[in-house]
């Protein structure tokens, strides 16, 4: 019985065990980095979707989504973004970097007492220091480089194989150098994505500053335009004026012209008509007593030199003329000009230009001025008055 009793309680014992083993193993999954598949290191930094990493393996994924992001002096001039490896949600950080996040104490802490209870209940396991095999020599291991060819290589190839004439020196001497090299190189690539950096920056804002001397430049332009039409607008408006008033001053005349006419012809009908019933009078001595001042009557309805007559070719209106020749040329040949070619010629504009109210103008813009040349004033082809109406004594 008591030797039954005796393997019960190793049994129990032994189930116990298995359960703290199975325990340990599961809790050792949730103390695993997902970036380094180890054990979380110290420190270990919190994201805000509340997932762990060791700082140096957030440090890289950080490093590895900003490739570009500007330093100076190891630390970080302005934020940057990453992904949390384990939900893909994305990481904001401020200009402190990685160093800003917040540490996670407790599971520090759960590390190291579970360090503690591994290392107390199984041995530590030997470290093997791993070195590369020679590829030629498979049982020598690579210890020497070889100066002139730039490779390490192992002690058979130094005395019977390929390196055997080379100049060779320790792993260590080199190692040193090339590391040196290697952070030398680093620095420069840093400092180079630095002035990179730089060089794009003043880019983008000489793109933004050419962007808006073009819109002002483009606006300037425009509004000179907008004054060359008015001045245009202003001598349509007044040359149409002019042939306005000469149109009103011919129609007046020949209305009232006709209107004399008219009240001529009126008079002769009522003469006429006079005359007619004269005619019919019986009496002799009646009829000649009325017909002497009847007869004057009847010569003045029928002559008609009191009334004016217009002259030949008088509703032409074909002397009013303009030509646009030189002025269409000059507004065909506006165009930017050189500072340095036209000085000379908008310095003699000047003055005529003050005089007229339309001299060259000039916008400032940079390497090149813009002007918009006005024409002068269209010569005009006209005469200053309507023919006057000339009137032709009747015979």
């Amino acid at each position: 019985m008591q030797s039954w009793h005796l393997i019960g309680n190793m049994v129990k014992s032994c189930l116990v065990a298995c359960e703290i083993v199975d325990t340990m193993d599961n809790l050792e999954k949730q103390l695993i980095c997902p970036i380094c598949l180890e054990m979380f290191t110290k420190p270990v930094v919190i994201l805000p979707c509340q997932h762990n990493l060791c700082r140096k393996c957030a440090n890289d994924v950080f490093q590895a989504s900003n490739p570009y992001l500007p330093t100076r002096s190891g630390s970080l001039t302005s934020g940057g973004r990453f992904r949390c490896p384990s939900c893909r949600h994305e990481v904001i950080l401020d200009r402190h970097g990685v160093y800003g996040l917040q540490r996670n104490l407790l599971v520090e802490n759960i590390i190291d007492m579970f360090k503690q209870e591994s290392n107390s209940s199984k041995p530590a396991p030997e470290k093997k220091e791993e070195m590369p095999m020679c590829d030629i020599h498979e049982d020598e291991k690579i210890n020497i480089y070889c100066v002139t060819h730039g490779v390490p290589t192992c002690s058979m190839c130094k005395v019977f194989g390929a390196h055997k004439d080379c100049e060779v020196a320790p792993l260590s001497s080199i190692y040193q150098t090339k590391k040196t090299e290697l952070s030398d190189g680093i620095a420069m690539v840093v400092g180079n994505n630095d002035r990179m950096q730089g060089i794009i920056s003043q880019l983008e804002e000489a793109c933004r500053a050419i962007e808006e001397n073009s819109r002002r430049q483009k606006t300037l332009v425009c509004e000179k335009f907008d004054h060359l039409y008015s001045i245009l607008e202003e001598k349509k408006r007044e040359l149409n004026q002019k042939v306005t008033d000469e149109q009103e001053e011919k129609v007046n005349y020949i209305r009232g012209l006709t209107s004399k006419y008219g009240d001529h012809l009126e008079e002769s009908c009522k003469i006429l008509e006079m005359g007619i019933q004269a005619m019919d009078e019986p009496e002799m001595a009646l009829f000649l007593q009325n017909t002497k001042p009847l007869l004057k009557k009847i010569e003045e309805a029928s002559s008609a030199a009191h009334l004016d007559k217009v002259e030949l070719g008088y509703e032409s209106m074909d002397h009013y003329k303009v030509d646009f020749k030189k002025e269409g040329k000059a507004l065909r040949s506006i165009d930017f000009i050189q500072d340095d070619d036209d000085e000379d010629e908008e310095d003699e504009d000047a003055g005529a230009g003050a005089e007229e109210g339309e001299g060259s103008q000039t916008v400032s813009g940079g390497a090149v001025s813009a002007t918009s040349a006005q024409p002068s004033a269209p010569p005009q082809q006209m005469s200053s008055s309507p023919s006057a109406p000339t009137s032709t004594p009747s015979t």
